[in-house]
């Protein structure tokens, strides 16, 4: 009789088929693929992100449980690191020498607000104020400043104070010139909201609060003018 756990074709078809039980594994063989089995496992949990454990967690069994939650507490570690590792909280002056380094290689995930002033202008010292307090409240976020002629020669004072924002390298907002920041009385929310608006920062603000100042001045606009009704009434004394 031939041997149902013989290595032939046909025994394979037959097995394939529930003819023939299962080739039965040598307890050594048995315990390789355990083994084997565990160390996929281990290598899966490895790869994984954060994320990635938390939307596959229903996939492992209870055995795996702590393996899980040590590899979990093992990203959460390396995430921490990272974040604490770009962590900035003022405004770093720079040169036309450390330019490429600040900002076209601040690196992966980093967004890079530089402002080009000079001493002397007003404005330029109010802003350098506002971006000292944004950037302790925005840590994740590179403040630079420099001024404007030792990193551009021959930046024209008329486009001062100037603001570029960068992300990764790449520039993704600019806002040049002191008409484009109202002036001397720009307030800090309000320089914080046009920053978030190019996503260098991630504000609290529910809407632009420089809205809620044009929105009283129409009205207030709205309430001086005569009524169609006081025209009318005017005209007919005349």
């Amino acid at each position: 009789m031939q041997d149902p756990n013989e290595d032939t074709e046909w025994n394979d078809i037959l097995r394939k088929k529930g003819i023939l039980p299962p080739k039965e594994i040598p307890k050594d063989d048995e315990e390789e693929e355990l083994a084997l089995q565990q160390q996929s496992v281990v290598k899966a949990y490895e790869s994984m992100t954060l994320e990635e454990l938390d939307e596959n967690e229903d996939e492992f069994g209870e055995d795996d449980e702590a393996a899980m939650e040590m590899y979990r507490q093992k990203r959460l570690s390396e995430w921490k690191a990272s974040q604490l590792k770009n962590v900035f909280k003022e405004v770093f002056e720079i040169n036309a020498q450390d330019y490429i380094k600040e900002v076209n290689q601040a690196g992966e995930g980093i967004w890079v607000v530089l402002h080009l002033y000079k001493q002397g202008i007003p404005l330029c010292t109010l802003i350098n104020q506002h971006l000292s307090v944004l950037a302790r409240k925005f840590q994740q976020t590179k403040f630079i400043k420099s001024i404007s002629t030792t990193c551009i020669p021959n930046y024209p004072d008329r486009n001062l104070p100037t603001i570029f924002v960068y992300y990764e390298g790449e520039m993704k907002a600019q806002f040049i010139g002191p008409l484009v920041f109202g002036g001397m009385n720009l307030k800090v929310d309000e320089l914080e909201w046009r920053l978030s608006e190019s996503g260098a920062v991630k504000t609290d603000l529910e809407e632009n609060p420089k809205k809620q100042i044009e929105d009283k001045l129409m009205s207030s606009i709205r309430c001086s003018l005569p009524t169609r009704k006081d025209s009318d009434s005017e005209e007919e004394d005349d």
